[in-house]
């Protein structure tokens, strides 16, 4: 039987734009490319179908359009130039247009390690940042991250998105079901911090794996049955053979079917992709976060005591306000951006003007008497002011069927700081509980050592731990 498909509705008629042809087309909305005359630029507009407007969507397409503008300064989130609504009454979000999207790709052709922890770290950075602001996106997927001319990934379409605050009962959510968690697919939420971090999860499975972590390949399976393999949460492996033991390890953790059992947060997720990269000799690619505690602190040179930066009151930087910065700060700049794309029901294609945003550190006039002492004094005079890291004390280790797992008391953990476990063979891996797992052979061993991650640091580490399967 032959499926007749909807033919895109005609294009607004915008001010100041001219429209050149369709991009998509989807259930709520249709998108377009546009010339903009000034500044004369291509963008992709979202239109809502005009069967589709009413009170409650227009209510929806304004919350997008806020919460896309609040967030879209993210170096790795789409941003939105403008919304209105057009002459005929249907709302519209005028976009930044990329050149893909992953939502076809990954199917065609599995991506490589590499280009799959660099999207990891560059969308946990992203969820990370719409966590901090109180906004859940509820719909990761591969064909909500977009790709810019220059290859850079990005966080796209937060049409249903929701607060980190508790949902309204009987609130209806629109579900991509093979990345959506367990405890959302069998409505018990509908949505959490930690249900975006298994999407993540889920997305970056598909990516290495080529379909998403319950489908079979070469197999369409009936919408009722992908609900029950994932609720029973136990993905089959990747089948790859160049996909290393520590990442094959941290998405099968992701994608545990108890949420306490996942990263506690898309940060964490980021911090041990991150050291997954460093294991395999790969460049780390930076965390795009929030600038946070050195952007406030008081860090003061011992023999001048000229202050670097002075707090507002109440010494924290408002939401609105907060630079962005890739990796450690740098004199003279403290974040460097991406480019961003376009939306769930379609993927845009034709060339995107590059954005680069960069927000200069503004320092006051005692400030400069320091910058003058030169880089060097500066990395001092933080380090002086950095925390001592806490050490790990005793490691035990138990067997449990051929799996050896090893346990440690908390020395201390701040919400920012997590563990990095390597073993003697050189594999680590970065987390936040205190409790590992390997798989052994029978009279095999396995030894570990334990260290504390803060700010970027690693403290010394614990006496190596050996143990066996008899």
């Amino acid at each position: 039987m032959t499926v007749a498909r909807r033919l895109p509705s005609p294009p607004p008629t915008l001010p100041g734009f001219t429209s050149v042809r369709v991009l998509g087309s989807g259930g709520f909305a249709d998108v377009y490319l546009f010339e903009q005359t000034m500044p004369r630029r291509q963008v992709a507009v979202k239109v809502m179908l005009p069967e589709t407007v009413d009170d409650a969507v227009r209510r929806m397409f304004r919350a997008e359009a806020d919460l896309m503008a609040r967030l879209s300064a993210h170096p790795s989130i789409l941003t939105v130039y403008e919304a209105g609504v057009s002459g005929d009454g249907r709302p519209y979000l005028v976009m930044e247009l990329c050149s893909s999207s992953l939502g076809q790709r990954y199917r065609t052709a599995p991506l490589p390690v590499a280009e799959v922890l660099r999207i990891g770290v560059k969308i946990a950075g992203a969820l990370h940042t719409a966590h901090q602001e109180g906004i859940l996106h509820r719909d990761v997927k591969p064909s909500n991250i977009l790709v810019t001319a220059y290859g850079a990934p990005v966080l796209s379409d937060f049409g249903i998105a929701s607060t980190t605050r508790a949902s309204h009962p009987g609130e209806t959510v629109g579900l991509s079901i093979p990345w959506s968690a367990p405890e959302v697919v069998s409505e018990e939420t509908t949505g959490t911090v930690a249900s975006e971090v298994w999407s993540l999860g889920a997305t970056l499975y598909s990516l290495l794996a080529g379909r998403s972590p319950f489908e079979e390949p070469g197999r369409s399976l009936p919408p009722g049955e992908l609900v029950r393999r994932i609720t029973r949460a136990k993905p089959a492996r990747i089948g790859r053979d160049d996909v290393p033991e520590a990442l094959a390890r941290c998405l099968a953790r992701t994608l545990s079917k108890n949420p306490a059992a996942r990263p506690a947060s898309a940060l964490e997720l980021l911090r041990e992709l991150q050291g997954i990269e460093t294991s395999l000799g790969l460049t780390q690619t930076a965390a795009e976060v929030a600038v946070a505690e050195w952007a406030t602190d008081y860090a003061r040179d011992t023999d001048d005591r000229t202050v670097l930066s002075t707090p507002p009151a109440g010494g924290t930087v408002p939401s609105r306000r907060r630079r962005r910065h890739p990796t450690a700060p740098s004199v003279g700049a403290v974040a460097q951006s991406a480019s961003h794309d376009s939306d769930r029901t379609h993927v845009a294609r034709g060339g995107a003007a590059p954005r680069s945003r960069r927000a200069p550190l503004l320092l006051g006039a005692g400030a400069l008497a320091v910058v003058a002492l030169g880089a060097g004094g500066l990395i001092l005079a933080q380090q002086a002011a950095q925390p001592s890291i806490p050490k790990v004390g005793e490691i035990t280790a138990r067997v449990e069927g051929d799996r050896l797992v090893f346990s440690w008391a908390d020395p201390g953990l701040t919400s920012q700081d997590s563990y990095r476990v390597a073993t003697r063979d050189g594999v680590t891996s970065v987390q936040r509980t205190a409790e590992f797992s390997a798989d052994a052979t029978a009279g095999g061993s396995v030894c570990i050592s334990v260290a504390v991650l803060r700010a970027g640091r690693a403290g010394e580490p614990s006496a190596e731990k050996c143990a066996s399967v008899p």
